[in-house]
């Protein structure tokens, strides 16, 4: 009976609940001090954002300049640029975060204990992120070179953390995963100090083989990119069906390779002009009874 008054006298006061004027001007009082405190710590979490990115731009641009940086391999210092960019940006945010009020701690502790989830979400990240530092310790190909996969050809400009950049020979610029650069054939023409120059030239039939064979050979000499250790060679390859198949075999740096083809085809055909070497064409014959 005690209870049942009790909770009557409850329900039939709801007024009582209500805050008084002075309380809710403390809670206006308060609610103002912590919007204030955190516009406070927003500002300052601005300025340290700003002063921050500034910093590691001018930290990033001094090591570019530095001599450690020069002296080491072109592509290990891109990729220690990326990967430093990346640190030092996680850390800013870990700071501003820290500025904001928001527990960092908890923070890390939700990330560890995701980590698995994030490598399954991020794994074509980490797949790229570990062909990276394949491609830094085994060096497949170097800043600079001219490599060919299956699916792009071009010099390399860049290796960061996750991709290689390569500009092809028309100017274009590729962003090439580091994970498939690893998991497929790579041919880098240039690792070695000479490259090899194959033509085929064809004559006719009735062509003196050893007169092709010298018009060939000394046109190849003549060019001044053309390397004489090994000295070129011209053999006869192939005996087709409307002509006679001259292999030329040719050296020269890895860099002269295009100038070298195109003039060697230029030259040769000129060659033939001059010497009456006659090129042949497609030749069908028909027997009428």
């Amino acid at each position: 009976m005690t209870h049942f008054l009790t909770v009557w006298t409850t329900a039939a006061n709801p007024l009582e609940n209500v805050p008084t004027a002075s309380e809710f001007q403390k809670w206006l009082e308060k609610l103002g001090e912590q919007a204030f405190t955190l516009l406070v710590r927003l500002l300052i979490a601005l300025v340290l954002l700003f002063i921050g990115a500034k910093l590691i731009g001018f930290c990033l641009k001094k090591f570019k300049k530095s001599k450690l940086c020069q002296r080491m391999d072109p592509g290990l210092a891109s990729f220690t640029q990326s990967a430093s960019k990346v640190v030092l940006y996680i850390l800013l945010i870990l700071i501003l975060m820290g500025v904001l009020g928001l527990e960092t701690t908890s923070f890390l502790a939700l990330f560890t204990s995701g980590g698995v989830a994030v490598a399954l979400a991020f794994q074509g990240a980490v797949s790229n992120l570990a062909g990276g530092v394949m491609i830094l310790l085994f060096h497949p190909f170097r800043v600079g070179d001219y490599i060919e996969t299956s699916e792009i050809a071009g010099t390399v400009k860049e290796v960061n953390v996750l991709y290689t950049v390569v500009i092809t020979p028309d100017n274009k610029r590729v962003t090439v995963p580091n994970g498939s650069l690893t998991n497929t054939a790579i041919t880098d023409y240039s690792a070695e100090t000479r490259r090899r120059v194959d033509i085929v030239f064809s004559a006719a039939y009735a062509s003196d083989i050893d007169k092709v064979k010298t018009v060939i050979l000394d046109t190849a000499n003549a060019h001044e990119k053309v390397l004489q250790d090994p000295a070129p060679e011209a053999r006869l390859k192939a005996q087709s069906a409307n002509s006679l198949d001259f292999q030329l075999r040719a050296w020269c740096a890895p860099d002269d390779y295009w100038d070298v083809f195109f003039d060697l085809n230029e030259s040769v055909k000129k060659a033939f002009d001059q010497n009456d070497i006659e090129i042949p064409f497609p030749q069908v014959d028909v027997h009428m009874r």
